[in-house]
């Protein structure tokens, strides 16, 4: 017996190449986005019936700043982001995997963004490839919403 679509779709990952980054109200064009990490800090710790029970482990959140890196394609006229490398504001950002209806299916929300770095493209006369140039990032508050 056949599936339905929507029993297949539960079941089948979704593609990587399907995704929307929103910077503060602005949708942005970016060919690839690395280093969405929420990581929890442990602490392991002895206590009176340890030589019963063994050690304990609890673990917490703590959102420290980790590097996110975004490549795009140059763009004439788009000046907001090198507006935002030569300031200090700390920006919203939503990365957002979709479907292939464009519904974001899982969404890692950053709550603070600071644009650190621009890796300018290589440039070289004898190939026609695009100009990606490379942001680097540093990102706080991440947390993961499902649709």
């Amino acid at each position: 017996m056949a599936e339905s679509a929507a029993a297949q779709r539960s079941k089948y990952p979704v593609a990587s190449y399907n995704f929307r980054v929103t910077v503060g109200d602005t949708t942005m064009s970016f060919t690839e986005v690395s280093g969405l990490v929420r990581e929890y800090q442990t602490l392991s710790y002895r206590h009176g019936l340890s030589f019963l029970e063994g050690e304990e482990i609890v673990k917490f959140r703590h959102d420290k700043y980790v590097s996110l890196t975004m490549k795009k394609g140059v763009v004439a006229g788009a000046i907001a982001l090198y507006q935002w490398l030569e300031g200090s504001e700390r920006k919203s950002l939503s990365v957002s995997l979709c479907d292939e209806k464009g519904d974001a299916v899982v969404t890692w929300q950053i709550k603070k963004a600071l644009l650190v770095k621009l890796d300018a493209p290589a440039l070289q006369a004898s190939s026609n490839e695009a100009a990606i140039e490379t942001l680097t990032l540093m990102a706080s508050g991440i947390s993961v919403e499902h649709h």
